[in-house]
C-alpha cells in the first residue's frame, strides 16, 4: 500500500558534493514485507529511494500494487517531483538512488558531471509534450508568439524543445517572455490568463488543452533530429552495489509495460490501473488511456537495441544525450560538454532482465 507521508528525505552518505538546495518533495513510501537483502553488495541495507514525477506511465500500477518491493525484498522510498529539475538537485545531492528523468537533465546533469546511468528509455515522449496557445492569446502562427508570455518547466524536455523550437522559428530567447513554471502552476495561471502559452505535459497538458490549440509537439520536432525522452537513471555507485535489485527492477517495469502494450483497455477510463496512476499523478482517470496512447513505451529487445541504450558510442540513447548537450552548452545552461557520453549509459540490468536476471 502507498501512503503519502509528507516531506522527508533518507540520510545517506554518499560522498557526493552537494551542489543544490533541494526543494520540498513528496514522499511515497511503501514497506517490503521481505527483509533479505537481493542482490546487493554484503553490508549494504535492502532499501531503495526511487523518485518519480507527475508523468503518466504504466510502471505507476507497479508502484500503487507495491510490486517491486514484492519482487525484490527491498524497502522503497518513493518520493514525488513535479519537474526534472527538481530531480536532477536530489539525484546532486545524494536524496535519491534512482529516478525518472528527462533526456534534457539527464544530458545536462552528465555533462556537469554527474556519476549518473542511463539504464531504461521509460518512453518515447512523441506527442506527450506540446506547446499549446491559449484561445484568445492572439497567437495564430509561430511568429505571433513575439512579445507573448511562455510558461515551461525550466530545465526540462519541455524546456528544450521549446528553445529548438523558437530556434526553428527565427525567434531570438529576448523577444519573448519565457517563464519558468512548474506544471501545476502553468495550469493555474493559464485559466487566470497570466501566460499566452505552455509547453509541458500531461496532465497539465491535458487540461490547457480544453482552452487551447496545440501549435507543435515534440514528436514534430524529434523528427527535425531533436529526439527527447524520458528515462531511468541511477547514481552509478548505488546501481554497482546492487545488480540484482536493478535487474528486477527493470523486469518489473518492462512487465507493467507489456500489461499496457497486450491489454491497453485495462487502462481505460474508470478502471483500477486508472485509478491507481491517477492517483500518483493527478488528474483524471478519464485522461490516462488517452495520454498512455500518446507515448512509446520500448519493450526490453528494443532497449537493448542500437536503437536505444544498445550500440555503445554509436546508440541511440548517447547520440540523444550529445545533441541535447551541445545546444544546452549554446543555450548557456551547461558549462562545458562531456568527454564520453557512452560512459553514462548502462544496458546490462535490461540485458540481464532478458535472461531472466540469473
Amino acid at each position: 500500500m502507498v501512503t503519502d507521508m509528507g516531506n522527508a528525505s533518507l540520510a545517506r552518505g554518499t560522498g557526493m558534493l552537494r551542489r543544490f538546495a533541494v526543494g520540498p518533495a513528496s514522499v511515497l513510501t511503501a514497506a517490503a514485507l521481505a527483509i533479505a537483502v537481493s542482490g546487493g553488495a554484503p553490508g549494504l541495507a535492502a532499501e531503495a529511494t526511487i523518485g518519480f514525477q507527475r508523468v503518466y506511465n504504466p510502471w505507476k500500477v507497479a508502484i500503487a500494487d507495491g510490486r517491486l518491493e514484492e519482487a525484490t525484498g527491498y524497502r522503497i522510498n518513493w518520493k514525488r517531483f513535479d519537474s526534472g529539475a527538481k530531480v536532477a538537485e536530489a539525484l546532486w545531492a545524494g536524496d535519491v538512488d534512482i529516478a525518472l528523468l528527462g533526456s534534457s537533465p539527464i544530458s545536462g546533469s552528465v555533462s556537469s558531471g554527474l556519476a549518473i546511468e542511463l539504464f531504461w528509455i521509460a518512453s518515447d515522449i512523441g506527442a506527450a509534450e506540446a506547446l499549446v496557445v491559449r484561445n484568445g492569446s492572439g497567437i495564430v502562427t509561430p511568429q505571433d508568439l513575439r512579445g507573448k508570455r511562455l510558461g515551461v518547466p525550466f530545465g526540462s524536455t519541455a524546456h528544450f524543445h521549446a528553445m529548438f523550437a523558437l530556434e526553428q522559428f527565427g525567434i531570438e530567447p529576448n523577444e519573448i517572455d519565457l517563464v519558468d513554471m512548474q506544471p501545476p502552476s502553468i495550469e493555474s495561471a493559464w485559466y487566470r490568463s497570466e501566460i499566452d502559452a505552455a509547453f509541458v505535459w500531461d496532465p497539465a497538458l491535458g487540461s490547457i488543452k480544453r482552452s487551447g490549440r496545440v501549435l507543435i509537439t515534440s514528436g514534430i520536432l524529434s523528427s527535425w533530429g531533436r529526439a527527447t525522452f524520458d528515462g531511468m537513471v541511477a547514481l552509478r555507485e548505488y546501481s554497482e552495489a546492487n545488480p540484482g535489485f536493478m535487474c528486477r527492477f527493470v523486469q518489473v517495469i518492462a512487465e507493467a509495460d507489456n500489461e499496457f502494450h497486450t491489454h491497453p483497455e485495462a487502462f481505460d477510463p474508470g478502471t483500477a490501473n486508472a485509478r491507481k496512476i491517477a492517483s500518483l499523478v493527478g488528474g483524471d482517470d478519464t485522461d490516462v488511456r488517452t495520454v498512455l496512447d500518446l507515448y512509446d513505451f520500448p519493450p526490453l529487445r528494443e532497449q537493448a537495441s542500437n536503437f536505444w541504450l544498445g550500440g555503445g558510442p554509436a546508440g541511440g540513447a548517447v547520440r540523444a544525450l550529445k545533441f541535447t548537450s551541445e545546444f544546452l552548452l549554446e543555450q548557456g545552461r551547461i558549462e562545458s560538454m562531456a568527454d564520453d557520453y557512452a560512459n553514462a549509459i548502462n544496458v546490462r540490468h535490461v540485458q540481464g532482465a532478458l535472461e531472466g536476471c540469473n
